[in-house]
């Protein structure tokens, strides 16, 4: 994640990439790229907040052991996480609204069923969402191009541009190395549900 200055927005901007996410009050603009990840904006519109993630791989909405899911760290703890630091500076959870970005079929590794990603991706998204109780504003999933969207955390807006054919194979080389270093990371520590 880094902040900058973007010469066509008043706002500072924040860009988040594959398994970051950020949440805030300030009158900012969190941008991230998406070819098969998907990134949820939740934002609490009423007392002008809100945030983003991005993830690559979904987790088990509903599953009761979280914590031994290999992929609970992904879309769920993506999801979580952003909810829970929304919590903490205010938003109202019963308030909060979403919008989904992502999806698109990007990926063609060998040996992985890279087909499946961007749409169970999706499904984990739209399931969460449903789960929780959290109403879809907007969406713009699936299809085979890569997008960059610009969430203005205060109200939700969202600028989104598709992403050029000739620009695809960097978006493409980007997840690959991302998902490369999941399957290369070791477990990490215990986790504590409370």
């Amino acid at each position: 994640m880094f902040r900058h200055a973007v010469s066509q927005f008043e706002q500072e901007v924040v860009t988040i990439h594959p398994g970051e996410y950020y949440a805030t009050r300030d009158d900012t603009i969190i941008s991230t790229v998406l070819g098969s990840c998907v990134a949820v904006g939740l934002y609490d519109e009423s007392l002008a907040m809100g945030g983003l993630n991005h993830f690559m791989l979904p987790g088990e909405v509903g599953r009761d052991d979280l914590a031994r899911n290999p992929n609970a760290k992904y879309g769920m703890y993506a999801m979580e996480l952003l909810v829970n630091d929304l919590m903490k500076i205010g938003a109202r959870k019963s308030a909060l609204k979403a919008k989904v970005f992502g999806g698109a079929s990007v990926l063609r590794m060998s040996g992985v069923s890279s087909a499946r990603i961007p749409q169970s991706n999706i499904d984990f998204a739209l399931e969460y969402l449903r789960e929780e109780g959290i109403p879809i504003s907007a969406s713009d999933v699936g299809g085979r191009e890569p997008r960059k969207i610009f969430f203005y955390a205060r109200s939700g807006k969202v600028l989104l541009k598709r992403i050029a054919p000739s620009q695809e194979s960097l978006v493409e080389r980007d997840e690959e190395r991302y998902f490369s270093s999941l399957r290369e990371r070791k477990p990490e520590g215990p986790i504590t549900l409370f």
